[in-house]
């Protein structure tokens, strides 16, 4: 499959992430710890039920190496971990901000990859294209906030900040490095995603009192958690930060809080402002700049 179409495939997962504000929203009281394990319970489902389809998917989740699992579950279950305690420990705008700013690492560390030789290295119109979505994200996140901002006055909740920046550190260094295992089929993803969802549970055990889904739109919403956003996504992620350009996913990535927005509009959970209009000018401005390579490829250029 060429670079382009792996590219595609990370896209998918963009889309995906961006639902997921709209089913948990209606996943109803369910604690954060325990709405991943459950989710991750499902996603990792639908991996071995692929599998038991392609028995040799076993023997290469078998044969997946030691440092491939301890990547994919640290970068699963870490990201969550300290996304989570972020929310729990700061304000909701400013921990999701500082959050925000894996996609802006991604570029960035891409720059450290072995074969960037080989992709051209990374550009000025990356930067830019990172930055201009950075700059969409901080609209679309603070504009309709009456939290204040980082450099409000009172105390500085620096763990909480500090738990949003190890959340951003992790998704990042985990999406880069995972470039290492390009030799690793997606379907191990199936592997990491059960892990992940008893290491949730053991979390949740310990930190949160365990809350079931009230109604059936409740049940259905985890459902589709664990079947989009925490589940099919992360296997269309693995394949196209593994064979596709790491640096355009991690640029269209900042689509992700104004997709968001835009279906917590349609479905009437919220409501359209000037500020996320203009935040869709910078992302999309920032993206598109981002993928030049992809959108316009030169002539000499091989996909």
């Amino acid at each position: 499959m060429s670079r382009r179409a792996a590219t595609g495939i990370g896209f998918i997962s963009i889309l995906l992430w961006s639902q997921l504000a709209v089913f948990t929203t209606l996943s109803g009281a369910v604690p954060p710890l325990q709405l991943v394990a459950m989710s991750f319970v499902i996603a990792g489902a639908i991996g071995f039920a692929y599998l038991l389809r392609n028995p040799a998917g076993f023997r290469s989740l078998s044969a997946t190496p030691p440092g491939a699992w301890a990547l994919g579950v640290t970068g699963l279950f870490g990201y969550h971990f300290f996304y989570f305690l972020a929310l729990r420990t700061a304000p909701a705008v400013e921990a999701n901000l500082i959050n925000y700013l894996w996609p802006l690492l991604i570029v960035l560390f891409s720059a450290l990859l072995p074969s960037r030789s080989e992709e051209g290295g990374l550009k000025w119109w990356h930067i830019l294209g990172a930055a201009l979505g950075l700059a969409g994200t901080v609209i679309i996140v603070t504009g309709n906030s009456d939290n204040g901002s980082l450099l409000s006055g009172g105390s500085i909740p620096w763990f909480g900040y500090g738990s949003a920046l190890g959340a951003a550190l992790v998704w990042s260094s985990y999406s880069v490095l995972n470039r290492r295992f390009a030799d690793v089929p997606s379907t191990s993803v199936a592997g990491f995603c059960l892990v992940t969802a008893i290491a949730a549970m053991l979390a949740h055990l310990g930190l949160e009192t365990t809350v079931w889904p009230a109604s059936k739109i409740e049940w259905a919403a985890i459902a589709g958690l664990g079947l989009g956003p925490v589940g099919a996504a992360f296997y269309f992620w693995d394949y196209g930060v593994k064979h596709g350009d790491i640096r355009v996913l991690g640029a269209a990535a900042y689509a992700i809080p104004l997709l968001s927005t835009l279906s917590l509009v349609a479905f009437g959970l919220s409501s359209a402002t000037t500020a996320l209009w203009l935040a869709c000018v910078f992302i999309t401005l920032g993206a598109a700049l981002a993928a030049k390579d992809m959108l316009f490829p030169s002539a000499d250029q091989t996909l």
